[in-house]
């Protein structure tokens, strides 16, 4: 197992195409608004079948892309595991910056700026994102106003949903995390 991180050309497996499917049939009958992905392959790869069953274009957002893993990207997890620098990016991620890359705090901002302007874009409406499960995360920590040194805590797994309900002027509250089943359209926004 490796951290992918940005490499390009990564695309999805067939049991990855499979999950997205599914995300696109859960995403059935919510009035969805607009689609945004990371422009990373595997993202938009994983946005396609939603895009599909929505008849919505997909918009690509340098906000939703993967931490920049810098100098580790591409490397073997079990090799990173034995750095100590490995104990600070499970423990306090805060502190930490990728070499030649982006730090946890760099991550998180950029990923709720992303978030915030997408919003504000199409405010009322159902915005759906495709991501990354660190950035995730961190946005996801963001709304539960989780310390980010907290946020290795939550799990997000491949073809996940996690939902998020802003609303302005007020705090966001987090619906529901790493979901796999439930149909999704019961979530309405508020």
């Amino acid at each position: 197992m490796v951290l992918p991180g940005r490499a390009p050309g990564l695309h999805l497996s067939e049991r990855g195409r499979a999950q997205a499917e599914q995300v696109a049939e859960r995403l059935a009958g919510l009035p969805v608004s607009a689609l945004y992905s990371s422009p990373l392959e595997r993202a938009c790869e994983t946005a396609e079948p939603t895009a599909a069953c929505t008849g919505l274009e997909v918009h690509r957002d340098a906000g939703l892309l993967e931490c920049d893993f810098g100098d580790w990207t591409g490397s073997a997890i079990a090799d990173l595991n034995v750095l100590p620098e490995w104990r600070t990016v499970q423990n306090s991620p805060s502190t930490f910056r990728f070499p030649n890359g982006e730090s946890f705090p760099e991550m998180q901002e950029r990923i709720v700026g992303a978030l915030a302007a997408l919003c504000a874009a199409h405010a009322g409406g159902v915005v759906v994102c495709f991501s990354h499960a660190d950035p995730i995360k961190a946005a996801v920590a963001h709304s539960l106003g989780t310390t980010l040194d907290l946020f290795q805590r939550i799990m997000i797994s491949p073809g996940s949903v996690s939902a998020v309900s802003f609303v302005d002027g007020q705090a966001a509250s987090v619906l529901m995390v790493n979901s796999h089943s439930e149909p999704l359209s019961g979530l309405r926004p508020q």
